[in-house]
């Protein structure tokens, strides 16, 4: 093995890594005022790291030249998508999270460093090559993540969602540790090739309850039903920033992941895994628009809409084919700005005083106090229900397609029928913001910085966003051949 050239491929983690490890020694002696300048240097390592990676993907990096260290670490396209799509949601949640925490006086040097750290994580968990950087790769973007759930130790809401998601992570890890020890006593082997190879000619009933166990694990990461179960709590108690980090980046690495596990090590024995894949998707769909529909904290409402979101993704996998694959990075690109862009708007929404607004019921009317926030909110919802012009109907559109295309005509038709039922709670928000009385409650001001990102983030899921589409697509499709290629 040439160690030269797997340390050049990891050139972004060791990055990362150097930087993260420099900016804990500041934070020890600068302490928390030295906080802001932290969050700059944590987001320039971030933005570094992103010019880093774009080079393999722009490149169709693929083949053995992308494997590092026997194979555990694949710097190959569909890495490079990942790691662009989280490196740039988490300096986004960077660059958005001193003035909400300010406004508590929270802000604390640790928070850039656990967003770094867990965004290292989260870069080698798409990278994973083998089980055992899989689970380096996931535990140490949980760990940070358990903290920054609770970093708001003045909101009571925070440390119970904090403990929360330590409780129920913990277990998910367990059952996922579980099926990939019985993987790997039924098939010799932890690297996701060697995986391949043993169960190339035949799965014993070992592999299949490995498989089930995995894909348990892994759905509680993706937010999946039926372990589903932490995701309104968390998102609701968590800090707004927190909330806008976990519904965008760990999303695109626990995808990813859930990607590299199933078609990589076990593409060629797809029958194995499709059926539960086909359930948890419809199930995610439904029960994702179902709970959405009584919510009045807006924060669990997107929360819900997350879950909601990811059965339509699962889609795309469930078809088991380069198609699918590229519909559903393409599907999460969208997603990413979606959910940035309603976070984003939802940390925008402050009454004269300051304080956070998360009823939906307090935005009765906001059409008039602060037209342009709604109109943003607006576009947001429509684009997550689907509705044309605007983007996010285009990537639902291509999932559909996908799935037709493999034969999956049935599961296409429920899940375009089940995005119906979404459309409603999308659809009384903006009922809400435009035609109920006025609530006169939103009426504090924004930071630049918020309007900035929730402009970005409205202008690509507008009807302009289709001017990416052929550009996007093929980034989409150059990734999903590097993961592919082998089924």
């Amino acid at each position: 093995m040439d160690w030269v050239q797997s340390l050049r491929l990891i050139a972004p983690e060791e990055t990362l890594s150097i930087v993260g490890l420099v900016l804990l020694l500041v934070a020890a002696w600068g302490g928390d005022k030295a906080a802001r300048l932290i969050s700059i240097l944590a987001v320039a390592a971030l933005v570094a790291a992103t010019f880093m990676v774009a080079p393999a993907l722009c490149g169709g990096a693929m083949g053995p030249d992308t494997s590092a260290f026997f194979g555990q670490f694949r710097a190959d396209a569909f890495a490079s998508y990942g790691k662009i799509l989280i490196y740039l949601s988490a300096a986004a949640s960077l660059v958005i999270a001193p003035a909400f925490f300010e406004r508590y006086n929270a802000m604390r040097a640790e928070y850039p460093i656990l967003v770094l750290f867990a965004a290292l994580g989260m870069g080698i968990m798409v990278s994973a090559g083998d089980l055992l950087t899989l689970y380096i790769g996931l535990e140490m973007n949980s760990l940070a993540a358990y903290v920054l759930a609770a970093f708001l130790r003045v909101d009571g809401r925070s440390a119970e969602a904090g403990l929360k998601y330590f409780v129920l992570g913990a277990l998910a890890s367990g059952i996922l540790l579980f099926g990939m020890s019985l993987i790997y006593g039924f098939t010799g082997s932890t690297s996701f090739s060697g995986i391949n190879a043993a169960i190339s000619g035949g799965v014993s009933h070992g592999v299949v309850f490995g498989v089930v166990f995995m894909l348990a694990g892994l759905a509680f990461k993706i937010s999946a039903v039926p372990f589903h179960m932490w995701t309104p709590d968390v998102y609701e108690g968590a800090p707004t920033p927190v909330t806008t980090f976990f519904a965008t980046a760990p999303k695109v690495a626990a995808l990813g992941l859930t990607m590299r596990v199933m078609l990589d090590a076990f593409g060629d024995q797809a029958q194995v895994w499709q059926q539960i894949v086909v359930f948890v998707s419809l199930a995610s769909i439904v029960v994702g628009a179902l709970g959405a529909i009584g919510q009045r904290n807006i924060k669990r409402l997107m929360a819900y809409s997350s879950i909601n979101n990811v059965g339509f993704m699962l889609v795309g996998l469930a078809v088991a084919t380069p198609q699918g694959a590229s519909a559903m990075l393409f599907y999460l690109a969208t997603y990413v700005a979606m959910s940035m862009g309603g976070f984003v708007a939802i940390l925008m929404l402050k009454d004269a005083d300051g304080e956070a607004v998360e009823d939906i019921a307090s935005l009765a009317g906001l059409s008039r106090t602060r037209p342009m926030l709604a109109l943003a909110l607006a576009v947001i919802m429509f684009s997550l229900a689907g509705i044309p012009p605007l983007f996010g109907f285009w990537g639902k559109l291509l999932v559909f397609k996908a799935a037709v295309d493999g034969g999956m005509i049935a599961l296409a038709a429920l899940g375009f029928a089940a995005s119906v039922i979404g459309a409603f709670y999308y659809l009384k928000v903006v009922k809400i913001v435009y035609f109920d009385e006025p609530a006169d409650v939103v009426t504090g001001e924004s930071d630049v910085w918020h309007k900035a990102i929730l402009a970005v983030c409205c202008l690509f899921v507008s009807p302009l966003g289709f001017l990416l589409t052929g550009w996007l697509g093929r980034l989409a499709d150059t990734a999903a051949q590097a993961l592919t290629a082998a089924i």
